[in-house]
């Protein structure tokens, strides 16, 4: 696997005496966005895988008293 490589930012005074670098970093605006996920598709599909494997289970049952 190949190394990652960073790229330094160039570091620029502004006039409160920080930084320009720091305060464009990437960490630093990825924190001010908000990460909300839609995970709502899943529940919908472990519902369905559920309801389909408990209803292959109650046949089977219902299969294993017909067939002795």
């Amino acid at each position: 696997m190949a190394k990652k490589q960073y790229r330094k930012a160039k570091s620029v005074r502004t006039a409160d005496n920080t930084t320009a670098a720091v305060l464009n970093s990437p960490r630093n605006r990825l924190s001010t966005t908000d990460f909300n996920p839609d995970y709502s598709y899943v529940v919908k599909d472990l519902k369905r895988i559920g309801i389909l494997a408990g209803s292959f289970i109650a046949i089977l049952i219902v299969l294993t008293f017909f067939l002795r």
